[in-house]
């Protein structure tokens, strides 16, 4: 009682000189609202917390509380070094739900268009899928049997919102291609196999649009190639089986062919072909990051030169079929007049894969070899740059790497023993986990809730507006085997997941983007502004962040295009936030982007938005 009587003692005292000094609460703080009378009596509170929880629950001060969540509200909030308070806590690991029991396709690509209209896409040659496509009759010729007819789909478009499916007629086979969004927001795929691995294909985001094609669109034939948007929003393509070169592709079907050997792809090459799918990333000085099998370059693709290479990645090999993950960590883009002449520093992540021999183990002796359970990490715009290894909890081959809203990444997916191919690998790895970039070596990494659903080969995934991750695919088999006879059966299942940040405790620190009110159309190094709703009061410029997440195109573990922005408010007043946007298309590549608010690591569900 005595403690009571103290804590009320002192909390009345902390709200009479606050209401001294000011005696109103402002939802939002503009830049001539003051409220540090507010802050002291939010560490007075604190304080109180600290020497007596009871108490503070007793007189129920939730009201003052930075935090709810029942498990951490006994946690202080200060500031950090830079002014910035730290992100709320949860013990929340996420859960998982289906989203639909039968897609009718096996996920092998998967592309989110700014319609949130999910395309997910199979191969075209080995046989039915479990959907035909619509309407009746709406088939297909069979690639070199002219008296037979394909009618089944095996690409779909998926509502993420109802969960609904929309058959789609490919008519070249993109068994194994590449992709990504085109300026206009439409899915460019490039190559495959067989009638494929010259196309070009294009959809575009409208109700009852379908694939139109180019079969011999590229200049070389590009099967297990990777695509990557340039700063003037036309792609890179570039490896693939036996391509040792790249070649330019502009957003259509057709354009000017030229095609630039690239030595350094055969030179990483090996008999397994431990270098397939490239990991590229758009470096900001406009030039291109490339990792094939251990060995990375600088490429400048106007000029074809090879600026510098990387130290050796080590422990084994990190492309496709040793199958590890990479990642172009999030850019923080600095406020300031000299913004866009400014290098940013960028940092590559790449984590997993397999032994080199893993692949020969797998397919002469029937063995599946551990996977590979450390990661790199290295500053790609640091000419002396040396990787940084740490361990992940777990192993990992075929896995997803994701850039989340909130500047953090989640890996999934994958297994812990062999390499990619049929049949090629064992236990799945049913446990994603999150890396913060941002913490220390040793500390980066939690485990989340697992899922119980086996994703392996030919899975993919893919971050949603509302912020959490759609997941699909995962076929082992040559063909659809839906019966319970095989080890690891075609799975048609999607999945949601959402991770610690949806945890509804959390709810009413979650901006909503008011998007009537709100600008959609960014251009280059000019101002916008967002405007926002939240519950929470006392709310400054500093606790919120701007993120822009350019949507991956996902297959074989490596998502192609990725790119995750982190832009810091310049003002916020009466609930409007004036950011300014990204300098040049060397930073952000011209096209569509999800843009959240995130206040101290809780995002608001995303708005789509354009810049070019």
């Amino acid at each position: 009682m005595a403690t009571l009587l103290k804590s009320l003692f002192l909390f009345s005292l902390l709200v009479i000189f606050a209401s001294a000094q000011y005696p109103t609460l402002p939802g939002f703080d503009g830049e001539d609202t003051k409220d540090d009378g507010i802050d002291t009596v939010v560490n007075g509170i604190d304080a109180i917390i600290n020497s007596g929880r009871a108490a503070a629950n007793a007189i129920k001060l939730n009201p003052f509380f930075e935090e709810e969540n029942p498990v951490d509200d006994a946690t202080p909030v200060l500031p950090s070094d830079d002014g910035k308070k730290p992100d709320f806590k949860t013990n929340y690991l996420g859960d998982w739900k289906i989203d639909n029991p039968d897609a009718g396709v096996s996920s092998m690509q998967m592309q989110l268009l700014p319609n949130n209209k999910a395309i997910m896409y199979d191969n075209t040659n080995l046989g039915p899928s479990n959907i035909q496509l619509q309407p009746p009759g709406n088939c297909r010729p069979f690639p070199k049997k002219p008296n037979e007819l394909d009618c089944w789909a095996h690409a779909v478009e998926y509502d993420i919102v109802t969960a609904q499916v929309r058959t789609l007629k490919l008519l070249t086979d993109s068994w194994c291609s590449s992709g990504g969004l085109m300026v206009d927001g439409s899915l460019l795929s490039s190559g495959g196999f067989d009638d494929g691995a010259k196309a070009v294909r294009l959809l575009s985001p409208c109700e009852d649009c379908d694939w139109k094609e180019n079969p011999k669109g590229l200049v070389s034939e590009r099967w297990y190639a990777t695509q990557e948007k340039l700063e003037d929003g036309s792609f890179i393509v570039l490896g693939g089986r036996r391509g040792f070169s790249f070649e330019i592709v502009q957003n259509s079907l057709e354009f000017p062919k030229k095609q630039v050997e690239l030595p350094f792809l055969q030179a990483t090459t090996d008999p397994y072909e431990n270098n397939l799918y490239p990991f590229t990333h758009l470096v900001p000085d406009g030039n291109v990051f490339i990792l094939a099998n251990n060995r990375s370059i600088i490429l400048d693709p106007k000029s074809g030169k090879v600026i510098r290479e990387l130290p050796v990645l080590p422990g084994g090999s990190r492309n496709y079929p040793s199958s590890g993950m990479s990642a172009l960590l999030p850019l923080r883009i600095p406020v300031g007049k000299d913004r866009k002449h400014q290098v940013l520093e960028a940092e590559v992540l790449v984590c997993g894969g397999a032994k080199s021999e893993a692949n020969e183990a797998a397919e002469k002796q029937g063995l599946f070899l551990p996977a590979l359970q450390d990661c790199g990490r290295i500053t790609v715009t640091d000419p002396n740059a040396e990787w940084e290894i740490e361990e992940m909890p777990s192993r990992r081959v075929m896995g997803d790497m994701l850039l989340l809203p909130t500047a953090q990444v989640i890996m999934l997916n994958g297994a812990e023993n062999g390499v990619a191919g049929w049949n090629f690998a064992d236990t799945p790895n049913l446990a994603p986990v999150i890396y913060n970039p941002k913490k220390n070596v040793g500390e980066r990494f939690k485990t989340l809730k697992p899922s119980q659903i086996p994703r392996m080969y030919h899975s993919s995934s893919a971050v949603l507006p509302d912020g959490k991750v759609l997941v699909a695919g995962s076929n082992t088999n040559p063909r659809y085997n839906l019966t319970n006879l095989a080890t690891y059966k075609t799975e048609l299942r999607v999945e949601k997941f959402s991770p610690p940040y949806l945890d509804h405790h959390l709810d009413r620190h979650r901006p909503q983007i008011v998007e009537d009110t709100s600008d959609k159309q960014l251009g280059y190094g000019q101002q916008f502004k967002v405007e926002i709703q939240l519950e929470a009061a006392r709310v400054k410029a500093p606790d919120l962040k701007v993120t822009m997440l350019a949507p991956p195109f996902t297959t074989h573990g490596y998502s192609q295009n990725q790119r995750l922005l982190v832009l810091e408010p310049i003002s916020l007043v009466n609930g409007q936030l004036t950011m300014v946007a990204p300098p040049s298309g060397k930073v952000a590549p011209p096209g569509y982007y999800i843009l959240y608010v995130v206040h101290r690591g809780v995002p608001s569900r995303g708005m789509w938005v354009q810049i070019q």
